[in-house]
């Protein structure tokens, strides 16, 4: 489990709370059910309408993905395993990839290597992966869309519930210590709206976005080597090439990996 974003989900709700202590508010209106239903089952409804039945029932598989940390491949490790490569096909040629090829567990590295050991032409090649990319960005898309369709609805909802609330306190005014804390329990949706809307879905659909991001440009990386592979490049060049592609702390790491070269 990602023990960063479970630190972030309950830090955001205990700063709300605390908040509300120091400002001398009442925990207790937050345990407001009618908020909670407006809020949650609205927004849920919200998105249902927003998506079709496949992506929709996606959405459990999608936290997954969300609270699983998953150990991504670094781009160094990456570009040393490419570049390692490219020096073995230089002495022995292209046919001895094939026995590295089968304990690969990188689906994408191993379609990739598989085509070329196989001889198939570079821009066939180049198109099956990049088609794969974009395959996976457009997947990826579509579950960060969820969250932050979510995240629009919710903060809407809860000026709705505050509505809601307003209706039902206002609709006795003969006892003023009553609607004093029904006013406050109204206000309660927007609470529940906003945090849920800005705390909650919006972060999460930023934070896939950016698991995306880093997956694609991995898979960049390794597209661009096994073409440079196949063509018999420099493995020097090779790494020259692919270390472009990297961030200034990553490319940092390379050098001291390389012994400062």
């Amino acid at each position: 489990m990602d023990i960063f974003l479970v630190i972030g989900v309950l830090g955001g709700a205990v700063t709300i709370v605390v908040g509300m202590i120091v400002k001398g508010a009442n925990v207790a209106v937050l345990l407001n059910p009618a908020a909670a239903i407006i809020i949650l089952i609205g927004t849920l409804m919200a998105v249902m309408n927003s998506f079709p039945r496949k992506e929709f029932l996606n959405i459990p598989k999608i936290f997954g993905v969300l609270f699983k940390e998953k150990q991504d491949e670094s781009p160094v490790e990456i570009i040393k395993q490419l570049v390692e490569m490219s020096q073995n096909t230089r002495k022995n040629g292209l046919l001895s990839l094939e026995s590295t090829v089968q304990g690969m567990d990188n689906k994408f590295m191993k379609k990739g290597l598989e085509m070329v050991v196989d001889g198939v032409e570079p821009e066939y090649i180049r198109e099956v992966l990049e088609t794969e990319i974009d395959s996976m960005e457009e997947r990826h898309r579509a579950g960060a869309t969820i969250f932050t369709t979510a995240g629009s609805a919710a903060p809407t909802l809860g000026v709705l519930g505050a509505v809601v609330g307003l209706i039902g306190a206002l609709g006795d005014l003969s006892d003023t210590e009553k609607l004093a804390h029904m006013i406050a329990a109204a206000f309660v949706a927007t609470l529940y709206g906003i945090f849920f809307g800005y705390v909650i879905f919006h972060p999460f659909g930023s934070r896939l976005k950016r698991k995306s991001a880093v997956e694609i440009a991995n898979m960049n990386i390794m597209l661009e080597g096994i073409l440079s592979i196949q063509s018999g490049a420099n493995p020097k060049n090779i790494e020259t090439k692919l270390t472009s592609m990297l961030e200034p702390k990553d490319r940092k790491e390379l050098e001291n990996s390389n012994g400062g070269v």
